[in-house]
């Protein structure tokens, strides 16, 4: 019996982050997308993979015009389009005037990622108006109006709103009675809103991840939290902002034509 020799398969070749890749993907071409809070973090990083699926990307930010510059030439330097803005999302001049600037220069808009948001924890003693209106003048409030104002821009082939929430909104933890409460209320928004603008074919889903380490977080990478946090992970690891990008691209597609109203969790199986 004659044995023909093995053929030995050199590896596959190994695929960067898209978003740090050339464009090579179109699935988003002639798409404009605005993503809010995009100058560093999980805005950041949804910007840089909705840009190398081929859409023209405005980079919103409300103070580091640095940051946005950079999430800019990031994108550009790619292959990609991008401009950015500044804009205080808790601010309705700031909105409509965004707005405003979108339909002058683009005369669109398909795609809208509302990933702008602050937060604080605290017991219930440090509760104060101020700070509740703080929350829930950006991360509900500026969040709606974005949305109204973007409604209007997208024409007659629909379009795609991703709002930014978080698991905490289904799985609040002690001590974020406030940021808990802003996230469940981006829930329920978001279901109402896709029964609102089904006809439309506009999409409404919410992407809520879990534990992810971005500039905000700095303070809870190490210790007791940081360790609590992988060991509750089922996929051994904290989230990176990197694992949202792709989740946000999907929704924004048409690959995910066919999902509305739904809050998707991007937490790596994470409970607590």
């Amino acid at each position: 019996m004659t044995i023909s020799p093995v053929q030995i398969l050199s590896p596959p070749a190994v695929i960067d982050d898209p978003s740090r890749s050339k464009t090579t993907t179109s699935k988003l071409a002639n798409k404009i997308a605005l993503v809010t809070g995009a100058s560093k973090g999980i805005g950041a990083s949804i910007a840089k993979h909705l840009g190398a699926a081929g859409a023209t990307v405005i980079v919103n930010y409300a103070t580091s015009q640095s940051g946005a510059d950079k999430i800019v030439a990031d994108i550009t330097a790619d292959g990609g389009q991008a401009t950015a803005i500044q804009g205080d999302f808790s601010k309705l001049e700031d909105i409509t005037r965004t707005f405003a600037q979108i339909k002058q220069t683009h005369g669109k808009l398909d795609i809208l990622v509302n990933n702008a948001g602050v937060y604080s924890f605290g017991a219930i003693e440090q509760v104060t108006p101020e700070e509740f209106y703080r929350q829930f003048n950006l991360n509900v409030l500026g969040l709606l109006l974005a949305i109204k104002e973007a409604i209007p821009l997208m024409g007659t082939e629909g379009g795609s709103v991703i709002n930014i929430g978080s698991a905490v909104g289904s799985m609040p933890p002690a001590n974020s009675a406030i940021y808990s409460a802003t996230k469940a209320a981006v829930d329920s928004l978001t279901v109402s809103l896709s029964k609102e603008f089904g006809s439309r074919k506009i999409r409404v889903n919410s992407l809520n991840p879990g534990f992810v380490a971005t500039e905000g977080q700095q303070g809870f990478l190490e210790g007791d939290v940081y360790d609590m946090a992988i060991k509750s992970t089922p996929l051994g690891r904290v989230g990176q902002p990197e694992d949202i990008g792709p989740i946000a691209v999907f929704l924004a597609s048409e690959d995910s034509h066919w999902l509305t109203g739904q809050r998707i969790l991007a937490t790596g199986g994470q409970t607590w």
